[in-house]
């Protein structure tokens, strides 16, 4: 195909499937679902585009999965999340081992699945997908907490499943014993932490004392090294997910300069990694051949969603109880189970065994397919009547704010702009009622398209741009102060809010 009409096809597809996401959200399904879709329409099956080579698409999963976990990593609030920690880790280790057992018994008895493919689906199916839990869960009021541990077990939970699944699909040794799966694990998840634990630090480190010409230079630095991370720890035989991630979200919660510009670019970097992704696997897919795939998969999917998933939860809520390490109630438990979301992570999972040559492995590639079409179709737009149900939701909150940061590196001080969003108590608020720090003070608000230089008695508006200058040793104090205020108002501290989430 000529490049220009490549170019143009790809660039239309963008377009569309950004349009698409406004109806995703209203209907509140997650947006796979469509880029799924697109793919399919634009494949053999439709408009007759051809696309059959697995190893290419696994190749370019694994590096679109990377970018996913970056932004997630980036864009994970480490407060929120550090709570969830044991529970998640949990879900993403003992978790995974519970629901592969359980789904390769299932296949293996009910489907008459050979072993090695019975447990590549399970291994395959066990992970939750990072892009759909974060685009469903972070629009539902749950507590943060729960939302965290959702939000990291996600996280962490790609890097054993992929460990598992490439070891599963090497058809040329025999299958490795249950303590050659550990100790291959744990060896690959420690160096992709440790090679986390170096770039991490010494990026943050480095990129606070770098004033870089341009600020759009900070968001490609950071997510370079994220990637730097990930590179590092696949040459030293480690898990390169777990290491973007975890670099991610140490880089996400560093005190660095343009941190809401880099959200937002890492925000981006992911959607357009999501639609390429989410494409390529519809192009990949050949709705002809799944026929004999949908009850196979239905099978399948059931056993995951009703059995594999509330037990695994069931299973590590127990030990995290005997082990004292946190207390999940049984409403949490129950929503845990239902929102395990499944997404672009099992199917492109499922292209390294069939890149590899696994017996079989085509067909488990139709039936992974069906699986997460069907059963996030299911559950992605119920989760807000299921939170309701069990009673998980969180009151509605105004929105958080929005804080961007320059250093100015002279004065060895911070520039905030902070944008006063919809229903934010700041609305009213007097300067002087703030209560910042003696050594930060607003300097300018923009107020409708003009600036000026507010009193002490200027009173705060929706919709305000505020400027404030402060020390760099009491800016996280300044922040925190705002966004208490933003929460409960000017009496922030009377009602217990300090702004710490």
């Amino acid at each position: 195909m000529n490049l220009d009409v490549v170019i143009l096809l790809g660039a239309a597809v963008v377009i569309a499937a950004i349009a698409s996401v406004a109806v995703a959200h209203r209907s509140g399904l997650p947006s796979l679902l469509l880029f799924l879709g697109f793919g399919l329409l634009l494949g053999d099956s439709a408009l007759g585009i051809p696309f059959s080579d697995p190893e290419l698409a696994r190749n370019i999963g694994l590096f679109a999965l990377a970018v996913i976990l970056a932004e997630g990593g980036l864009t994970t609030n480490w407060r929120h999340v550090r709570p969830a920690i044991p529970s998640a880790l949990l879900l993403a280790t003992l978790g995974i081992g519970v629901s592969i057992l359980i789904v390769a018994l299932a296949v293996r008895y009910l489907l008459g699945f050979d072993w090695r493919l019975a447990l590549i689906l399970g291994a395959v199916l066990a992970s939750t997908d990072a892009a759909a839990v974060f685009s469903v869960l972070r629009r539902l009021p749950l507590p943060p907490r729960l939302a965290g541990i959702l939000e990291a077990e996600s996280g962490f939970n790609d890097a054993p499943t992929v460990i598992v699944v490439v070891l599963l699909s090497n058809i040329t040794t025999p299958m490795p014993s249950a303590w050659m799966f550990l100790w291959n694990t744990v060896l690959e998840l420690a160096i992709g932490a440790a090679v986390a634990f170096v770039v991490g630090p010494a990026g943050a480190y480095a990129l606070r004392r770098v004033a870089l010409p341009a600020s759009g230079l900070y968001p490609l630095a950071v997510l370079a090294l994220t990637f730097v991370s990930y590179g590092g720890a696949v040459m030293a035989h480690g898990s390169g997910f777990l290491a973007v991630y975890l670099t991610g979200l140490m880089l996400g919660n560093a005190r660095l300069p343009h941190r809401a510009a880099t959200r937002g670019f890492a925000e981006g970097a992911a959607w357009l990694a999501q639609i390429g992704l989410f494409v390529m696997l519809g192009l990949l897919a050949s709705p002809k051949q799944m026929s004999s795939s949908i009850v196979p998969g239905l099978i399948a999917g059931t056993v995951l969603v009703l059995l594999a998933r509330p037990i695994s939860v069931v299973v590590c809520a127990l030990a995290a109880r005997v082990t004292r390490l946190d207390t999940i109630s049984w409403r949490e438990q129950a929503f845990l189970s239902w929102a395990g979301l499944r997404g672009a992570v099992p199917i492109v999972l499922a292209t390294i065994p069939w890149a590899a040559g696994v017996p079989g492995s085509q067909d488990l590639f139709d039936q992974v397919f069906v699986i997460v079409v069907v059963f996030t179709l299911v559950q992605g737009p119920t989760l807000p009547f299921v939170a309701r149900l069990l009673r998980v939701s969180a009151p509605a909150e105004a929105l958080d704010l929005e804080v961007e940061s320059a250093p100015l590196e002279e004065l060895n001080a911070d520039l905030l702009q902070v944008r006063v969003p919809p229903g934010s108590q700041l609305h009213g608020v007097e300067i002087f009622e703030l209560r910042l720090p003696a050594d930060a003070a607003v300097t300018l608000i923009v107020r409708e398209g003009k600036s000026f230089v507010p009193s002490q008695t200027t009173r705060v508006r929706v919709g305000d741009q505020v400027l404030v200058v402060t020390a760099a040793n009491c800016r996280e104090q300044v922040e925190r102060r705002l966004r208490a205020v933003s929460r409960a108002g000017k009496l922030a501290g009377w009602y217990g809010e300090r702004g710490m989430e």
